[in-house]
């Protein structure tokens, strides 16, 4: 095993009450992608700032390799004394860096470069010092959210950017999809400790389930440990008027680490507040049409949204999602075309800008509107810190005021007030930002079982695909005109559809290139036809997918085993290091048997 390249061990590190990290550990290697997880508040932002030596641990062992280079994504970019963009993200290069990859970031990153950074929006600012982190190719890079603000097709050209990159990653991120296909290990960060898994993202979540289990049943065997000790104590000793030290001593410990246990964070556990039903027919817009000065947002687009729809709306930043939603819902007059809006509509917002937080306002009066110590929902007084609990927010920070929380911690009390109110029209503008992978599992249990309807603008496609069922989209993704289309299904369905559409174009342009009459091929004229390699693999090929899922179905079978891990963790990982590679080989041969398969159709046919 090659020796680390970066290593903290055993980290500490208390901001004067339960101590934030606690035995922590985090070593990287060469060529590693580590994506590191846990709840908002766990401390993974400040290991990654340990890591990058910008906050000194209180104790433990912090080392270096002395040639190697690392760069970290700052979440609020200092940009004195530069006077563009460009200028900023060279500041980042090594003397023998090359200057062009700063140009080249900076372009598909959607800046020229020349940008005045004091002008720059939130998200301009993130791209910018993603082009500073990754211009010099370091060894490691240390990325915190870096999706953020990011728009769809800027977020599947980092993932391939991260997947070819050189430089070791640790990436922090709440974006499912994201970091299956970049993360090849987790690092899992809860209650103050570590822990490691040699395998991508895609695996934690069982992972994780077995590891809270296994350490469920240690705390109930310590339990019976206890009782078992306690009743030698209270009668296999009184016969002899004797105590032994030793057992007694052992049970004192026992019990103590028994009361010091700190079990796994509590999950979110919240409902919508019932509202009356809104009627059947909630949105109808009948070729609206909306323009700022020459170039068109909207052009005639058409849509009946129906009680118990969830809508989400993709495309690039600037394409102009939110503009058609604010017409959607009568914020925003088209300039031509119509909006009726259906009757007994009670709708609630969350805002992508989190313009409702006033930084100055405690908690407890934000979520009552200033009107005491409880407030309703669904028809029962609730008191303020009961409630706040259920978002896991703590009893004292009711007085806490606003400007304090991290930004999930604000999108988490955004949804609570939400979520108070009777409603049965959700519009959520990029709600998954910030949210920790637990709360965006109840967001998403929230919305996929809403009983009213949801309008959503998101970039979290793992989301769209649990939770919409349709999804509007550029009609050009890649150069919005303004054309929407409306497709049935999440994401992945929307892409699939995208993919027919287009092949049919094709097919049909190449159709209209040929003469209209066309003979047919001379006898022992030259015919395009498979080569005697592509035979071969498009009827040899299922036979090795066959044998591949074969082998997949047995690890699988060993590795249901729900003791596995803790019984044997090295023939676990050996087990799902050989998974990752078999499924990897299937999904290639799968890939390359699907074009051949098309390019037979598109000769025969």
């Amino acid at each position: 095993m090659a020796p680390p390249i970066l290593k903290l061990d055993d980290i500490f590190l208390s901001f004067g009450g339960a101590p934030l990290l606690a035995g922590a550990s985090l070593q990287i290697e060469a060529g590693d992608k580590i994506c590191l997880v846990g709840r908002n508040g766990s401390g993974k932002s400040t290991l990654l700032k340990i890591a990058a030596g910008l906050v000194e641990a209180q104790s433990g062992a912090v080392f270096r390799h002395p040639s190697s280079t690392v760069r970290y994504l700052e979440q609020a970019p200092d940009f004195a004394g530069f006077n563009t963009v460009q200028a900023y993200a060279e500041a980042g290069l090594g003397p023998g860096d090359d200057p062009y990859r700063v140009t080249y970031l900076l372009s598909h990153l959607g800046l020229t470069g020349e940008e005045d950074p004091r002008m720059l929006s939130g998200g301009e600012s993130r791209r910018a010092a993603l082009a500073r982190v990754m211009a010099p190719e370091p060894d490691i890079l240390l990325l915190d959210e870096p999706t953020n603000h990011l728009d769809l097709p800027t977020i599947e050209w980092l993932e391939g950017e991260l997947q070819k990159t050189r430089s070791a990653l640790v990436l922090i991120s709440h974006d499912r999809r994201f970091l299956e296909k970049v993360s090849t290990a987790t690092v899992w960060l809860d209650r103050g400790t570590s822990r490691r898994l040699d395998r991508g993202f895609v695996h934690f979540e069982a992972w994780r389930d077995q590891v809270l289990e296994a350490e469920e049943l240690e705390q109930h065997k310590l339990g019976k440990s206890i009782e078992r000790e306690e009743h030698w104590l209270r009668y296999g000793v009184t016969a002899r008027r004797k105590r032994n030290m030793r057992r007694l001593g052992e049970l004192q410990t026992m019990r103590s680490n028994y009361r010091g246990h700190k079990g796994p964070q509590g999950t979110v556990q919240a409902t919508v507040s019932d509202a009356q039903e809104s009627g059947k027919l909630v949105i109808e817009a009948d070729k609206i049409t909306k323009s700022f000065g020459e170039r068109a947002i909207v052009t005639p687009f058409s849509i009946r949204v129906h009680r118990g729809d969830c809508i989400g709306l993709v495309g690039p930043n600037g394409a102009g999602k939110t503009t058609l939603l604010k017409m959607l819902t009568g914020q925003l007059a088209p300039d031509s075309g119509t909006v009726k809006l259906g009757t007994n509509l009670e709708i609630a917002t969350l805002d992508q800008k989190r313009e409702d937080l006033d930084p100055e306002d405690t908690l407890a009066n934000y979520l009552t509107d200033g009107r005491g110590e409880n407030l309703l929902v669904n028809g029962e007084q609730r008191h303020v810190t009961g409630y706040m609990k259920e978002f896991l927010f703590q009893p004292e920070q009711a007085r806490t005021p606003i400007r304090n929380l991290s930004g999930g911690e604000r999108a988490r009390l955004m949804l609570a007030r939400i979520l108070s109110r009777p409603t049965n029209l959700l519009i959520l503008d990029e709600p998954t930002n910030d949210l920790d992978i637990e709360t965006l599992d109840l967001l998403q249990e929230i919305v996929a079982g809403f009983p009213g309807t949801v309008i959503l603008v998101s970039h979290d496609r793992d989301f769209l695909d649990r939770t919409v069922t349709s999804t509007i989209a550029p009609a050009v993704p890649d150069a919005p005109d303004g054309r929407w289309i409306e497709y049935a299904g999440g994401y992945s369905d929307m892409l699939v559809q995208r993919k027919g559409a287009l092949e049919e174009r094709r097919k049909a342009e190449k159709a209209a290139e040929k003469p209209k009459t066309q003979e047919a091929p001379a006898p022992g004229s030259s015919k395009v036809k498979l080569s005697f390699k592509q035979k071969f693999a498009l009827e040899n090929l299922p036979k090795e997918m066959a044998k591949a899922e074969a082998e997949i179905a047995k690890r699988e079978q060993v590795m249901a085993d729900p003791n596995l891990f803790t019984r044997d963790p090295a023939a676990f990982n050996r087990l799902a290091s050989e998974m990752e590679k078999l499924r990897a080989g299937l999904t290639k041969m799968e890939e390359e048997w699907l074009e051949l398969e098309m390019l037979r159709e598109e000769l025969e046919g």
